[in-house]
């Protein structure tokens, strides 16, 4: 199992073993101990799994207060996935990275809490899952939105199709005094 750091301190592209023979494939998608070993120390309250048709961007989203880290993972089909650094003070504040994440690469992405976290889909479906560190709470969801030019972010596709919320999300500027804060 491979944990690779990204330009954004704290969120990690996991490369977990894939042991495949002409029956298919078995892998651990999470082992606390390993992770934890990592850098990854998380008790997971929540499992999400969402299926998505392709050009569904979900996101930009987080909670505050009640952050939710988030472990995430393809099941099937492939996604563009994305994590931002929103927290107020961080001097990685408003960046971005983005991974392809695939059911046959299955490969994983930890979002620590305070970033917020998007995925647009690249295949005809994907199945998407997430582990998350605490609860929803619908009434701490904040969202960003996706095409915010001050993130910049490079989605690949040019119209998406976008939930109500997301299409009307406001931009990150505008968010700053709800957003969480860098305790660097």
């Amino acid at each position: 199992m491979k944990f690779e750091e990204t330009t954004l301190p704290g969120v990690v592209l996991v490369e977990p073993d894939v042991y495949r023979d002409d029956r298919g494939f078995f892998l651990e998608f999470f082992h606390e101990r390993r992770y934890a070993e990592a850098g990854i120390e998380a008790r997971f309250v929540q499992d999400n799994h969402s299926r998505s048709m392709k050009g569904t961007l979900r996101g930009l989203h987080l909670q505050h207060p009640h952050a939710q880290a988030k472990l995430v993972r393809v099941l099937s089909g492939s996604v563009f996935d994305v994590a931002v650094d929103v927290r107020v003070g961080s001097p990685h504040f408003g960046r971005w990275v983005g991974f392809e994440l695939t059911a046959e690469s299955q490969h994983q992405l930890w979002v620590p809490a305070g970033f917020a976290h998007g995925f647009a889909v690249t295949s005809d479906t994907a199945d998407f899952e997430y582990k998350c560190t605490d609860f929803y709470a619908p009434d701490c969801e904040l969202v960003v939105r996706w095409d915010d030019p001050a993130i910049g972010i490079e989605w690949p596709i040019d119209a998406p199709t976008l939930s109500t919320r997301d299409a009307g999300a406001p931009l990150l500027a505008d968010l700053t005094e709800k957003l969480p804060r860098y305790e660097g």
